[in-house]
């Protein structure tokens, strides 16, 4: 039979806090981290928010302790940190004698530092270093996280768009549950870059006030950065160890309607697919979920699409459910995680984060998100949306370990 996969260590960075501990006090205080670019050198720094870190560069490699070096991007520095914190939190130590893997997933890469190469190098070719754009590569992030974690063994990177993260996790549980590995430190890291948001400006899908997710004046998304991981562990580890369990992570699916290239079906067709087919490896039913951490980005699509499945898989009455990127904004490929990362902080302390800034219910669904901070004693089940562009949608069901 294959080994149940656990949850033993949680990390994260980003808009609202640098660790988790601080991300919790922003969730628990409704306090979301969207708001003015500060950071980011853009022609449309005045035009919309941004969900920023709000650490340089600089900072950041004052914290992994790597201060005065220039060689790493800002993707990859904030990937050291979460990942470093939820290694630290799950009490590993590396190396060891278990065969331990780094799955981590981006959409950006490099990005940030080719940006600058190319603007020094269009304005003066003799000033364009080849050195700054080696970083571009998604996989450049992934060794310099292994490096400076230590690991060895086993790595590999993720980029499905916005569902990259999720998979991440999805991976690393495959990967233990066949035996290939013992544990997995799993997720995804993102920063904000002028091509992203000139890509989804361009694409007219950003809310100049911020990302309303599943209202009906939704104006569209809202961009942010950051980093989140977990570090999965086999149950058989967890029993040697008599470690502690955060949570299990009961399911998982994932699927492709193949219906646009930037758009989520009208029918919901993949979002219910991927949700179905967590629940059906979770072996629980629709009416176990106690709440759903929803994709909800807030672009006219994406929302009445996932509302759609949500009425399919769950009825009209569906259990509680919100979009926390209106706390972190679309972190792209780090989003799966960092929302992974919440639901696991739901499940441990018996609270459900709300949708902010919603105001008015969408006259298609007859469903709305809850907005204020739900404190509940006992949560068992969380269901997980991370849907991306091409139609790779992914579900991850998250389940509070019970003796």
């Amino acid at each position: 039979m294959p080994q149940r996969v656990y949850i033993t260590g949680i990390g994260m960075i980003s808009s609202i806090g640098n660790d988790t501990g601080a991300a919790l006090t922003s969730l628990i205080e409704e306090k979301s981290g969207i708001g003015e670019i500060t950071l980011l050198d853009t022609v449309l720094k005045d035009k919309y928010p941004l969900a920023e870190v709000k650490l340089s560069n600089e900072e950041l490699l004052e914290i992994i302790g790597n201060s005065g070096k220039t060689n790493f991007t800002r993707t990859a520095l904030l990937g050291m940190v979460a990942a470093r914190e939820a290694l630290n939190a799950s009490g590993i130590e590396i190396p060891g004698k278990y065969k331990t893997g780094l799955i981590s997933a981006t959409t950006v890469g490099g990005m940030d530092r080719s940006e600058n190469f190319y603007k020094e190098f269009l304005a003066d070719p003799s000033k364009g270093h080849l050195i700054d754009i080696v970083n571009h590569d998604c996989a450049d992030s992934t060794e310099r996280i292994a490096d400076f974690l230590g690991i060895t063994g086993f790595m590999t990177t993720i980029s499905t768009a916005c569902s990259s993260s999720a998979n991440s996790i999805m991976l690393g549980a495959q990967l233990i549950k066949a035996g290939f590995l013992d544990r997995v430190v799993a997720g995804g890291t993102d920063s904000v870059t002028k091509f992203t948001l000139n890509g989804f400006n361009t694409l007219m899908i950003l809310d100049k006030n911020g990302c309303r997710p599943f209202d009906e004046n939704r104006a569209g998304l809202t961009l942010g950065e950051g980093a989140a991981y977990v570090v999965l562990e086999s149950e058989e580890l967890v029993k040697a160890g008599n470690k502690k369990v955060l949570a299990e992570l009961k399911g998982y699916g994932n699927a492709n309607d193949a219906y646009h290239q930037t758009a989520s079906s009208p029918e919901g067709t993949g979002a219910y697919l991927a949700m179905n087919s967590a629940l059906q490896l979770s072996g629980l039913n629709p009416g176990d979920i106690d709440y759903i951490n929803v994709h909800g980005t807030g672009t006219q699509n994406n929302d009445l699409s996932e509302g759609v499945a949500l009425q399919k898989i769950f009825g009209e009455k569906p259990p509680p459910f919100s979009s926390t990127k209106s706390y972190t904004g679309h972190t792209l490929g780090a989003a799966g995680a960092l929302e992974a990362v919440i639901s696991v902080l739901s499940i441990n302390h018996g609270m459900l984060f709300p949708n902010l800034r919603f105001e008015t219910p969408m006259k298609e669904l007859g469903i709305t998100p809850f907005t204020k901070v739900i404190m509940r004693a006992d949560v068992q089940n969380i269901l997980s949306n991370s849907f991306g562009f091409g139609g790779n949608n992914s579900t991850l069901i998250f389940s509070k370990m019970n003796g």
